[in-house]
């Protein structure tokens, strides 16, 4: 049975003490940039504090790039007031178009400070392809 009386207001306003710090972790999805550099497809997505090895998984299937994490995160505080203990732990992914022709062995992914960068090349469109125009009709 636990202790009430050891509960203080204060405890309540943890995820938004979190939020305003700039933890968004309670918020769903990776947040990300993608851009065009020439005919490449880089993507940037934000996840610091994991381990890329144990935590991230790039793939690609069917045109598309998914990128999922899973967080597991503990911490402790201790006080003259008591001790408490939180973790939180979620997954989260995207899933990024990836631009015609770019090939799976083509992809790399590399982790630095916190940021996942994806590198999709793709080859470079023929300027002599003509385009068609679709007839719109009424109904």
């Amino acid at each position: 049975m636990s202790d009430l009386s050891k509960w203080m207001p204060s405890d309540m306003l943890e995820p938004v003490r979190r939020f305003l710090d700039g933890d968004l972790s309670i918020a769903p999805g990776i947040k990300i940039e993608q851009f065009q550099e020439g005919s490449t497809l880089v993507v940037r997505a934000e996840v610091p504090g994991i381990d890329p090895d144990q935590d991230v998984d790039v793939s690609v299937s069917e045109g598309m790039l998914h990128i999922a994490v899973e967080r597991q995160e503990t911490s402790e505080h201790k006080s003259k007031a008591g001790y408490r203990s939180e973790f939180r732990y979620g997954r989260s992914s995207r899933s990024i178009a990836l631009p015609a022709g770019a090939k799976e062995e083509d992809i790399t992914a590399t982790y630095k400070d916190g940021v996942l960068e994806v590198r999709a090349p793709a080859p470079e469109v023929l300027t002599g392809e003509t385009s068609k125009k679709i007839r719109i009709d009424r109904s």
